[in-house]
């Protein structure tokens, strides 16, 4: 990886080489499905070239229906960081994919061993979730409220 990814310029030098040191490089042919909701989440990943569609099942509609779309740069999967560790989505390749995948036990061991390194990861994952929030909100304004009840 050239340069420091987004996902990790919280870290120092010396978090981010002890947390890429339990990363391995990974790959993934389109159409590859990483997870389902409601699975145990144990890992995470950097996605480095491609995307990942996420989705959410939606009784009797099939297929998934798409919540979005993610691509270099951004972490995949957060829910390996609180209890009950199932994917609150589920995932899969829409064009190969290249990425780093982190086991959520390792993370979390190191974690446990570096406070600091704990809550900067923790302060990164929880601005993902909130970045994705609000664009699902967006998204739900769009699909629901009244035509032209936006801002001018």
């Amino acid at each position: 990886m050239t340069g420091v990814p987004p996902p990790l310029d919280l870290l120092s030098p010396a978090q981010r080489e002890r947390l890429l040191a339990v990363g391995f490089d990974v790959t993934f042919p389109a159409g590859t499905r990483l997870f389902d909701e409601g699975e145990h989440a144990d890992r995470f990943w950097l996605l480095r070239s491609g995307e990942v569609a996420l989705d959410i099942c939606v009784p009797g509609r099939q297929p998934e229906a798409l919540v979005e779309t993610l691509g270099p740069g951004q972490l995949l999967g957060w829910s390996w960081t609180c209890p009950p560790y199932r994917w609150h989505l589920g995932a899969r390749t829409v064009t190969a994919v290249e990425a780093m995948e982190f086991p959520a036990a390792d993370v979390l061991a190191l974690c446990a061993a570096d406070p600091e390194l704990g809550y900067a990861l923790m302060r990164r994952f929880t601005e993902v979730v909130a970045e994705r929030l609000q664009a699902t909100r967006i998204r739900l304004l769009d699909l629901y409220a009244p035509h032209g009840s936006g801002p001018p």
